[in-house]
């Protein structure tokens, strides 16, 4: 019996380079794409709208202003309203690139991610977090077509975006040895190749020179490694090489906690601790996050310990069908233990 040939969906367009925003008719010219819809928050549209559009010469571009916190079926109504596009774009932070890739996942239209911060891997994700009925929730989509990163644009973001993208990729450390446990426990099964697109894509950046978070050499390894954890999803078709045990204590946090803080902060600083119960590669965890200034970042956010408590405690229950080490209650033990002794936390948290 012969092997199965294994088809992934992978980006058409991948354009990471200084400048690159201003360049977009030559890749719409490329891809045929004449007629496109474009998305943007209030901060990039009063940023970037007009000198995008002034810059394109022949693709005609609609634009429309995104409103936050929008609600899945009010985007799915919205994706229906309108016209077909040859492409839908959308240019901003998480919130307007989620809406994009879900309204051009419900008309089956190619969706081209145009992040203006490094913040996390959804730019790149197939996955989307939306509204329902209130809450944040995690839906699929498709992963986009063209994924744009103007490092001058990505180099200007506030540095807090800049650290929330090193704790999100910094989890695929984490992500991997649960998944590793799950296989074990015989719950899931360990895709090899995304596994290592995963580890590969974090090694590469812990690797990079981290004296200065906003040089374009380190950007340009952030994006591209969080594009990368970002494919290895596409491959094993589920979170796991990116997401585990610290992303349910972030989830938590959303769900249970009064004053949530950034999706890639909460997980860098679940991450930390994972990282310690799992015993693995915690030291190198500590180095990153110490040079980056992610540590000294978290002293000035009143972040509480309680708070983190509370997440751990209630953590499996977010995704009862996985069985990471927080599903465990020894290991739930140790977090909460650390949690309480280990003295970077005991500095950084309140």
């Amino acid at each position: 019996m012969t092997n199965p040939i294994t088809n992934i969906p992978i980006p058409a367009i991948l354009e990471i380079k200084s400048g690159i925003i201003y360049n977009l008719q030559d890749i719409f010219d490329r891809h045929g794409f004449e007629n496109i819809l474009m998305l943007f928050d209030s901060f990039t549209m009063d940023q970037w709208e007009a000198n995008i559009k002034d810059s394109l010469s022949t693709t005609k571009v609609d634009t429309v202003l995104m409103q936050p916190h929008a609600e899945v079926h009010d985007l799915i109504k919205q994706a229906f309203s309108i016209k077909m596009y040859d492409a839908i774009v959308a240019v901003g932070g998480g919130a307007v690139i989620d809406c994009g890739k879900y309204m051009a996942f419900s008309r089956q239209t190619p969706f081209i991610s145009i992040p203006t911060s490094a913040s996390n891997d959804g730019f790149a994700s197939s996955n989307c977090s939306l509204m329902i009925e209130g809450k944040k929730t995690t839906v699929p989509a498709k992963v986009p077509y063209g994924i744009i990163a103007d490092l001058d644009i990505i180099q200007n973001a506030p540095s807090p975006f800049i650290l929330a993208g090193v704790g999100d990729l910094m989890s695929n450390i984490t992500a991997l040895y649960d998944w590793e446990f799950e296989d074990r426990q015989g719950v899931s099964r360990v895709n090899a190749f995304a596994s290592m697109l995963s580890k590969k894509a974090v090694n590469s950046f812990v690797r990079t020179p981290m004296h200065d978070i906003q040089d374009p050499t380190f950007l340009k390894e952030l994006v591209s490694s969080l594009t990368m954890g970002g494919v290895a999803t596409i491959i094993s078709g589920n979170s796991a090489p990116i997401s585990g045990s610290e992303h349910l204590i972030s989830h938590a946090l959303d769900k249970y906690a009064e004053h949530p803080h950034m999706h890639g902060i909460q997980v860098g600083i679940a991450t930390y601790i994972m990282a310690n119960v799992q015993e693995h590669r915690a030291d190198r965890m500590q180095k990153v996050f110490t040079r980056t200034g992610f540590f000294d970042h978290i002293k000035t956010l009143e972040v509480k310990k309680a708070d983190f408590k509370m997440a751990i405690e209630n953590s499996p229950e977010i995704k009862p069908h996985r069985y990471t080490y927080l599903h465990e209650k020894k290991y739930q033990r140790k977090a909460l233990d650390f949690l309480d002794q280990d003295p970077i936390l005991q500095e950084i948290l309140r």
